[in-house]
């Protein structure tokens, strides 16, 4: 394939990236575009900089569509658990009928990081869980002793209130 230049190369992945249903890696971009996947880094960051809703998940890059007249709820919560508790964490999130959006944890030098996850079921879960394990990453809660918030959403309050309610039930839950 030829290779794509600039501004041509970034409206052609915008274009996969709104068209798409699932993530697509940066490696999965750059073969298709025929160029580094640093270059789709700095594509995307362009992109984000032109204020597209692309999120780097750890499944790769998506476009976040708005669903018109769907009304959605967020919430943040605090969570404590052990690493090898986390598969079970996400999982509760996401069997709740709930999107784990991200991660946040506080940093003593650094403040707060946050990383997108973006899991809204079990085959997202995996797919995560996956790619830690191959790339032998650590949780970022590993810097703060298991402590870390997400960002949950849903489509009703209920579904919150049920996940919430499932991860006190387990534990894992951090309250006042």
């Amino acid at each position: 394939m030829k290779k794509m230049l600039g501004e041509s190369r970034r409206n052609e992945l915008l274009h996969l990236l709104k068209n798409a249903d699932h993530p697509i890696t940066g490696t999965d971009l750059a073969k298709y575009a025929n160029v580094s996947r640093q270059v789709i880094v700095n594509d995307m960051n362009l992109l984000k900089a032109r204020n597209e809703p692309i999120v780097a998940t750890s499944q790769g890059y998506i476009y976040m569509k708005l669903d018109v007249g769907q009304e959605t709820f967020e919430r943040k919560i605090v969570c404590l658990h052990t690493a090898e508790q986390a598969e079970d964490e996400m999982l509760t999130i996401v069997d709740c009928g709930v999107t784990l959006k991200n991660v946040i944890v506080e940093h003593p030098v650094y403040g707060e990081i946050t990383a997108s996850m973006m899991l809204s079921n079990r085959h997202d879960v995996v797919s995560f869980l996956k790619n830690v394990k191959e790339t032998n990453a650590n949780y970022l809660s590993v810097l703060t002793n298991g402590t870390h918030l997400h960002v949950i959403s849903a489509t009703s309050e209920e579904l919150l209130d049920r996940a919430e309610q499932m991860l006190r039930e387990k534990g894992y839950l951090v309250e006042n």
